[in-house]
């Protein structure tokens, strides 16, 4: 055991030596050290386990303030999960209640067991599983954060999956369980993994700047240190920096540059107060602070008098400090600051201050996601972010009864939210006694009727009104119901009017007939043949067309443009043997080159799995790849083109920009016509006072024959440009 683990070891057991007896000690010890030495088949060494056991088990006692279940569950699942020791003999040994986190852990771990980062067909189940006991949650950020501490010991690939995990899942969660220094530590190290130069640049910048930063929190802090002796309650003032995430948020965001990012701290005044008298030195402080510096009237956050839902509590003002900069103060007690870095945990350390009614409705709303089967991945995954994020308005019924939604909900969603019944038939409603319309979005205080009528029933507008998860999935409950009822009406009626024409039905041709009217589904248009949206004689000429033409093999037409030729019909082709290698050598996959940046031989890309279950593969550069990694980093997987170029050939458009030279076309396209593996496939030029414009599309093998013609087309007499499309 080295000595950094040491004296982990002893501060741990001199911060928490009540946590475990003597006789509890020495059992602990003695079932750790018979496992190290008989199971053979760790995860880790024996001494690696005991490093890492120690470096999370200190996150889990000081950083997010869980106790001796949490800690015995984590030290005791490997001996359990391989039956070394029963999980009922533990229980009795140690006094603690831990059958279901140990159960939810041994779950999340064979999630995992296949690769070393989330894969995306188990995302619902690890949710899910995590969503049993809230304990399982907190012990996996521990982890996470422990493993994100030491990413450094990992492979390349390994960091960058990694870190899009933290930055998609687990800091989301750690934001929703209150867990503020959790969630900017795994949010900061992801960035310092996935963008390591800006991630660099921000810190050094934050570094120079530092000693004026500290001047001047020092200068806002001073005259404010003898007023705040007034409350009449121990107090500690202290300024807080943003962290670097959050600050490239901010400048990603407002499309601005580190030196515009004004707000780069906070002030944060904390009291030692009893509990009744917490509100009370809070207002009497903001009181000093808003005689003292000019408050903004906009920018007041009152979480004292109804917390976030996640127990935070804090009054927060933005003032006008020295040199005309505004300055965010946050004003708490130590029990609130206390819940705000610690969150849940923080509950069970105040016993009985606070409930935990509002988390567990959040746990509620999750499992109702997970266990929703008709939500595709994209939907489920913005379901599950809007309901990590989201942020409260309260709301009271005719009987005076509060209610609390996310911001931004509607009436709609207040329907919903009291009965599925009550929403289904919901006409609109009555707020403060006036007559208001299902989409009025909801504020603060509102007093909330609902209006139904029993021949009400919902449409497909009504999933772009309502916000909350809940009532999304019952309005898509309920038009699934009616869908498949027209469907099954529609199918019925063209079965019957096919048969008294005496045309034979084949669902090959009549699903072919489906998408050249532009239905996605066949379902789709049977539901539009029962709403008579679609004449039925138009779908039988359409349908006996097809059937004329099934044997017949259709000339391709072509057409062209003044400026505009065809210059090749040769068609895309794609050599025998697979020039992918996808994740690790997946087999048999099937995938596509994205049309948004269609990537070819040689660049650097990666696969994004698609709703449909297919892969597109992007180049690593295009230009919707940082919303893809950002918003649907758990469907990015590892992509690298594999043996030679030769066989295949990619189509890529140049865009090329010039003077209208004589014969300057003539010139670029004689230049194209000799290169021995690329050809011109097509050519536009649209010419506009002396200058030229146009798309020229070529087929190429690999990107070094792409650079070689642009290189090529830019030395063309009259050329100012060349790029890629």
């Amino acid at each position: 055991m080295d000595i950094k683990t040491i004296q982990l070891y002893k501060k741990l057991l001199s911060a928490h030596a009540s946590l475990f007896t003597r006789d509890e000690r020495k059992e602990l010890r003695v079932i750790l050290n018979s496992y190290l030495n008989t199971a053979g088949n760790l995860q880790y060494e024996p001494l690696e386990f005991v490093a890492r056991s120690f470096e999370i088990i200190d996150i889990l006692l000081n950083e997010i303030g869980l106790g001796k279940t949490a800690v015995v569950s984590f030290l005791l699942i490997e001996p359990i999960e391989k039956e070394f020791i029963d999980v009922r003999e533990v229980e009795k040994k140690f006094s603690v209640n831990i059958h279901q986190i140990t159960d939810g852990l041994q779950r999340v771990k064979g999630l995992y067991e296949k690769n070393v980062a989330l894969e995306t067909e188990n995302f619902r189940k690890l949710l899910l599983t995590m969503a049993e006991d809230m304990r399982v949650i907190l012990i996996m950020l521990a982890v996470q954060l422990q493993t994100m501490r030491n990413l450094e010991d990992k492979t390349t690939d390994e960091q960058q999956e990694i870190a899009r995990e933290s930055s998609f899942l687990y800091a989301p969660l750690a934001h929703r369980m209150g867990l503020y220094k959790v969630k900017t530590e795994l949010e900061d190290l992801s960035l310092k993994y996935t963008n390591r130069e800006i991630y660099k640049d921000i810190a050094k910048k934050l570094n120079e700047t530092k000693r004026s930063r500290d001047a001047y929190i020092a200068a806002f802090i001073e005259p404010l240190n003898e007023k705040m002796k007034e409350v009449g309650y121990p107090f500690e003032i202290k300024g807080r920096t943003k962290s670097i995430h959050s600050i490239f948020s901010k400048m990603r965001k407002q499309n601005t540059t580190f030196e515009n990012i004004y707000d780069l701290f906070a002030i944060r005044i904390i009291f030692d107060t009893p509990i009744e008298k917490e509100k009370a030195a809070c207002w009497q402080a903001y009181s000093i602070v808003a005689d003292m510096y000019q408050p903004n009237p906009k920018r007041l956050r009152d979480w004292l008098s109804i917390p976030k839902s996640n127990g935070y509590e804090s009054l927060h003002t933005t003032v006008l400090g020295p040199q005309n900069k505004w300055v965010e103060v946050q004003i708490r007690t130590e029990r609130m600051n206390d819940v705000a870095e610690m969150g849940l945990a923080a509950h069970w350390k105040y016993k009985g201050i606070k409930s935990e009614t509002g988390m567990d409705e959040w746990l509620r709303n999750i499992r109702e996601i997970l266990e929703n089967p008709d939500l595709n991945a994209v939907d489920f995954m913005d379901e599950f972010k809007l309901n990590l994020y989201d942020k409260e308005v309260f709301v009271f019924t005719p009987n005076g009864d509060l209610h609390k939604l996310p911001n931004g909900a509607t009436l709609l969603d207040f329907a919903f939210s009291i009965h599925t019944n009550l929403g289904t038939q919901c006409v609109g409603g009555k707020v403060n006694g006036k007559h208001a319309q299902i989409k009025y979005k909801l504020n603060n205080g509102d007093q909330v009727e609902i209006l139904t009528s029993p021949t009400q029933k919902p449409n497909p507008s009504w999933l772009s009104i309502v916000t909350t998860s809940k009532a999304k999935n019952k309005i898509r409950q309920s038009l699934k119901e009616v869908e498949f009822k027209d469907a099954e009406i529609g199918r019925e009626i063209l079965q019957r009017r096919f048969k008294n024409w005496k045309i034979e039905l084949d669902d090959g041709r009549f699903s072919r007939l489906a998408k050249k009217k532009n239905y996605k589904t066949v379902s789709d248009l049977y539901q539009a043949i029962a709403q008579e949206k679609i004449d039925i004689h138009d779908v039988r000429d359409l349908y006996l067309e097809l059937e004329r033409r099934d044997n017949v093999v259709g000339a391709e037409t072509r057409t062209a443009d003044t400026f505009s030729k065809e210059v090749s019909a040769i068609p895309e082709t794609q050599s025998k043997e697979d020039v992918l290698v996808i994740d690790k050598n997946l087999k048999n996959v099937e995938y596509k080159l994205a049309k948004c940046c269609n990537p070819i031989y040689g660049d650097d890309i990666f696969g994004f799995v698609s709703v449909t279950g297919g892969i597109k593969i992007h180049r690593c550069n295009c230009p919707n790849a940082p919303q893809m990694i950002s918003r649907f980093g758990y469907r990015i997987i590892k992509a690298r083109w594999s043996g030679k170029a030769e066989g295949s050939q990619y189509p890529i458009t140049l865009r090329v920009v010039g003077h209208d030279d004589i014969g300057i076309v003539t010139n670029i396209t004689s230049i194209i016509s000799k290169e021995k593996d690329v050809l011109l496939r097509s050519i536009s030029i649209d010419t506009n006072a002396g200058l030229f414009q146009g798309n020229l599309t070529v087929m190429v093998n690999d990107n070094k024959s792409l650079d070689d013609i642009i290189k090529k087309i830019k030395n063309v007499k009259g050329v100012k440009n060349v790029s890629r499309v």
